[in-house]
C-alpha cells in the first residue's frame, strides 16, 4: 500500500478483506472533539495506521491480500505474528487496560536516572486476551509499547460451563479448575454459575473481563499484593486451560469453546 489514503471500498467488496482493514477502508465519519483530544494526548489511530500499512512479513502480505480473514486462519498457517497491524486487522476493536505503572529511579555518575515499568492488558471481551510488560524512559511511549507487545502475545481463551449449577448455553466461565503461578503468587480459577460475577481481585478481574469471562470463583496464595505477579498468574492460568486435553463429549456437555463465542 502507498502512503496515500486509498479510496473507500464498496460494501460488496469488503467481505474479501480482513475485518479491521474493511473498517479502515470504509467511509469514516467525522471525528468528534473527544476523539481529537485523545489523539492529541498520544493515542494512535488504529484505522489510520492500517490504511498506511506496508507489511514486511509473509503473514502480513497474506492478510492485506485477503488470503487470511481471521485470527484462527493466521494461527493455522504456523507463521509467527510479528506485526501489530496483523492483530488490528484480524481482531478489530480490541480494548486495552493499563494494569500497573511503576517509576524506577537509579543513581548513576551522571545523576538520577528515571525509567518507567508499565504492564498492559488487551482483549476483545470475547475469548482473546494478551498481557505484556515493558520498560521505557517516557510514560506515554512505554504504555503504547506495552499495548503493542500485548497484542502480539494474544491467546485464545477456553470458556465453558464447568459449574454443576450452570445451565445450558454459551460458556461464561471456565470448564474446569486451573491454577496459574508467577513468582510466589498462585491463582486458582474455579468455575462459577452464570450471574455469580468475578469473585477475584481487581487486577485478576481486569484480565478476565477482557478475556470474556464474566463468572468465576478464585483462590489465591502468596504475595497477591504484587500487582504484576497477580496479573501474570491469572494470565498463566488461562494459558493452562488450552493445554488440557478434553473429549468431544466433554466439550458438548460443558458448552466449551476456544476463542470467540459463535453460539
Amino acid at each position: 500500500m502507498t502512503d496515500e489514503t486509498p479510496e473507500p471500498i464498496p460494501p460488496e467488496d469488503q467481505s474479501q478483506l480482513a475485518p479491521g482493514i474493511a473498517l479502515a477502508l470504509a467511509p469514516q465519519p467525522e471525528a468528534s472533539d473527544d476523539s481529537q483530544r485523545r489523539r492529541r494526548r498520544g493515542e494512535q489511530d488504529t484505522y489510520e495506521a492500517l490504511r498506511k500499512w506496508q507489511p514486511k512479513t509473509r503473514l502480513g502480505r497474506m492478510v492485506i491480500d485477503g488470503n487470511i480473514l481471521s485470527y484462527e486462519q493466521a494461527i493455522d498457517t504456523g507463521l509467527p505474528i510479528r506485526e501489530v497491524e496483523i492483530i488490528d486487522a484480524l481482531l478489530p476493536g480490541l480494548e486495552d487496560h493499563v494494569i500497573n505503572v511503576n517509576m524506577i529511579q537509579r543513581m548513576t555518575d551522571s545523576g538520577r536516572r528515571v525509567r518507567f515499568n508499565v504492564m498492559a492488558c488487551v482483549g476483545n471481551g470475547d475469548g482473546y486476551v494478551g498481557l505484556a510488560i515493558c520498560k521505557g524512559k517516557d510514560v506515554a511511549s512505554t504504555i503504547r509499547k506495552s499495548i503493542d507487545v500485548a497484542k502480539l502475545d494474544i491467546i485464545q481463551v477456553m470458556r465453558g460451563n464447568g459449574s454443576w449449577e450452570s445451565g445450558p448455553g454459551g460458556g461464561t466461565s471456565i470448564p474446569f479448575k486451573v491454577t496459574g503461578r508467577c513468582g510466589s503468587t498462585r491463582v486458582t480459577l474455579i468455575p462459577a454459575p452464570a450471574g455469580k460475577g468475578l469473585v477475584i481481585g481487581d487486577t485478576g478481574g481486569a484480565v478476565l473481563r477482557l478475556a470474556g469471562i464474566t463468572d468465576i470463583y478464585s483462590k489465591t496464595r502468596g504475595q497477591t499484593r504484587t500487582t504484576i505477579n497477580f496479573a501474570r498468574a491469572t494470565f498463566n492460568a488461562l494459558k493452562q486451560l488450552n493445554a488440557a486435553r478434553v473429549s468431544d463429549e466433554q466439550k458438548n456437555r460443558m458448552f466449551m469453546n476456544i476463542g470467540r463465542n459463535l453460539g
